[in-house]
């Protein structure tokens, strides 16, 4: 059996209101390389990956070397995590005949992640909305996205980690936050189906996760107005941080330089992409 790689797209995650549903990938890429030998040669991360694919695939499980390579920031809130998930499962299941579909794939990476978002970003490209119902996924919706439409990304020079991101969070939430976001979310959802981008605007506030998790990046809102003020559409938090993700369609370096001004005396960099709509991809090397 020869190496397989798979490049694997960062992802953008909740847009705001979307908490936990909506995603986007990012012409930002991990390569993962997938190498059986004679004694694995894996994170115990990756390791608890090739074991959920083998449990779910009953292939017989045999040692293997991953190498990881790319531009993804780890722990920034842009599906680093899941590019390597994602890669392992989608290399193994070549090595294995293909023996499970992608959205068998989409599952599993969703699982052990813990949320779907990034998940289903990464496996389909495009804009993605997961449907989820009493904790159990159900169909992804994907969307193509206009290459005009490119996400500024603002990336600090300190790692957030999910779980303690989730930890600030509120276990109850009044009425009227909850509507505020349904109607953003149906917002974004529509500008995206429609390819009605400019419709964004005002349409990213979030009353669910930002306001708490501004205590780890308080710079947040300077960030975003300052984006918005340059000519940008509107912006978030992405998925629990710590990069600040602007969505543009023009006077891109002028809302990079912009966020960037906003982030006093901190260390961070900037960087402009378009939308990957194709995912995860594998080739045999």
């Amino acid at each position: 059996m020869s190496t397989v790689r798979v490049r694997v797209p960062a992802s953008t995650s909740n847009l705001g209101p979307g908490f936990d549903c909506l995603g986007l990938a990012l012409e930002l890429y991990n390569e993962v390389s997938v190498e059986p030998t004679t004694e694995t040669l894996a994170s115990p991360f990756m390791a608890a990956a090739a074991q959920s694919f083998f449990a779910a695939s009953g292939a017989m499980p045999f040692p293997f070397r991953v190498e990881v390579r790319g531009d993804v920031p780890s722990a920034r809130g842009l599906g680093s995590s899941v590019t390597v998930r994602l890669g392992v499962l989608m290399a193994l299941n070549r090595l294995c005949g293909e023996t499970l579909d992608q959205q068998r794939l989409f599952e599993l990476s969703a699982r052990l992640e813990g949320h779907p978002d990034n998940a289903a970003a990464a496996c389909f490209g495009g804009f993605t909305v997961v449907q989820k119902r009493q904790g159990r996924l159900g169909q992804v919706l994907r969307y193509g996205v206009d290459p005009a439409l490119k996400v500024v990304l603002c990336v600090p020079d300190f790692e957030i980690q999910t779980a303690e991101a989730r930890k600030v969070l509120p276990s109850t939430y009044r009425r009227e936050e909850v509507v505020d976001n349904l109607a953003g979310t149906a917002t974004v959802v529509a500008a995206f189906v429609s390819r009605n981008y400019r419709s964004l605007r005002g349409a990213f506030a979030d009353r669910l996760h930002q306001p708490y998790r501004q205590a780890l990046i308080p710079f947040l809102p300077e960030v975003i107005a300052a984006g918005v003020e340059a000519g940008a559409l509107g912006g978030f938090l992405s998925g629990s941080g710590s990069t600040i993700a602007c969505l543009t369609l023009a006077r891109e370096q002028e809302v990079a330089e912009a966020m960037l001004a906003a982030t006093p005396g901190r260390a961070a960099f900037t960087r402009t992409v378009g939308v990957d709509n194709a995912g995860a991809k594998l080739s045999d090397g």
